[in-house]
């Protein structure tokens, strides 16, 4: 898939989840999130051709100007968006799906681990379609299951199976429904 194909992408993307974007040219302008993503896979590229450095240098000057630190060593799938993108962080070896949906202040981060060998997995994986809601952090190399949902400011450090619904601290799972997945994703309309 071609650069402009996945900017159209993640502009469509924005556009379907955010009520208040209005306009192609206000996301392209003004979605900081939508930026973080763009500057991410300029960095990943980087990373993964084995120019380390510069892919990190870029990266903290993209957290700079986004409020959002996305390591060029983390694999993201297609569309991901974020939403009011400050304070988001997603670690290195972190593996985030298509579709997903972050909120501000999430936390993709890792557990500290003493003698944990260079390279290993130590953040989570998010499946397609996850969302995760603003102030939470899902910490470790655990799994959220396809198109679960994580509530505001829950703190997850257990793997879920698909299309779990996960509140609290520390988050339980428990089965979700379509309404609410889709709620949580700003899909449903009003009334509905």
């Amino acid at each position: 898939m071609g650069v402009f194909a996945r900017i159209r992408e993640d502009i469509a993307m924005a556009q379907k989840h955010d009520p208040a974007a209005h306009s192609k040219a206000e996301v392209v302008l003004a979605y900081s999130g939508v930026h973080a993503v763009w500057a991410y896979r300029v960095t990943n590229r980087l990373w993964l051709g084995g120019y380390r450095l510069p892919a990190r240098l870029l990266s903290q000057y993209a957290r700079f100007l986004t409020g959002v630190e996305i390591h060029p060593g983390a694999s993201i799938g297609r569309r991901l968006f974020i939403d009011h993108g400050m304070g988001v962080v997603i670690g290195e070896t972190a593996v985030v799906g298509d579709d997903v949906m972050l909120y501000h202040g999430v936390t993709l981060g890792g557990k500290s681990r003493h003698g944990i060998v260079p390279g290993a997995q130590r953040h989570p994986t998010l499946q397609d379609g996850v969302t995760v809601g603003a102030g939470a952090k899902i910490l470790g190399p655990i799994t959220l299951g396809a198109w679960s949902t994580v509530g505001a400011n829950a703190v997850v450090t257990k793997d879920a199976p698909p299309r779990s619904i996960l509140l609290g601290i520390p988050a339980r799972a428990q089965p979700g429904s379509a309404e609410e997945i889709m709620a949580a994703r700003g899909l449903l309309k009003s009334g509905a």
